[in-house]
């Protein structure tokens, strides 16, 4: 297991949010910060800096923990864009292929839907796609490998009421498949906190 998959555990109680609405999460029983200090210490108060990194942090972490370079990639892109950069930033999160492969239920986590595209088990328009930030446009068909649709992590997904499957995605369950409908607006978005990419493109523009 990488530093980072075993990482994900502490993200919740270091941003002080159950940041991907896990039934399960360990900030749900201890809710203070990770480390010796976490129970005793007391958050403290951010200036307009540290809520912008704050806000900058949970949207990265949400994603699976984007590195710094690719995040900061993904903020350029958004702001050489036409149109409000806030929602572009959010569009672009979106369309990574392995966002929507989480969005679809086809996995349970975003950190699994990751690893699930980069061991070849997705397919984009019927052509095997394993490059986790590979960009899906409107109207293109994501679909799970006939032999990837009997493992356990695919079958638990599916079934399972965690999460509302959103309306910018079209999927059909019982064959494994769906299609990205549209664009969706940062109120589409089914976040399970509060996210404010306008903070984070204020932090890059410092």
């Amino acid at each position: 297991m990488t530093k980072r998959i075993a990482a994900k555990y502490k993200i919740d109680r270091r941003l002080g949010c159950n940041l991907w609405g896990r039934p399960k999460s360990p900030y749900n029983n201890r809710n203070s910060r990770p480390g010796q200090h976490g129970v005793t210490g007391q958050r403290r108060k951010l200036s307009d800096y540290g809520n912008q990194l704050f806000a900058k942090q949970k949207l990265r972490f949400y994603y699976g923990d984007l590195t710094e370079k690719q995040f900061r990639r993904i903020y350029k892109k958004a702001s050489n864009t036409k149109g409000d950069t806030s929602e572009i930033l959010i569009e672009l999160l979106e369309r990574r292929l392995d966002a929507i492969v989480y969005r679809m239920k086809f996995v349970p986590t975003i950190f699994s839907a990751r690893q699930f595209v980069n061991h070849g088990h997705v397919k984009v328009n019927g052509k095997r796609v394993n490059i986790p930030s590979y960009t899906v446009k409107d109207g293109d068909e994501i679909s799970i490998k006939d032999k990837s649709k009997e493992m356990n992590l695919v079958q638990e997904a599916i079934v399972s009421q965690e999460r509302e499957i959103p309306e910018y995605l079209e999927v059909d369950i019982k064959e494994f498949k769906g299609r990205f409908l549209r664009a969706p607006l940062i109120h589409d978005v089914p976040y399970p906190v509060t996210m404010e990419p306008n903070l984070v493109i204020e932090f890059y523009s410092r």
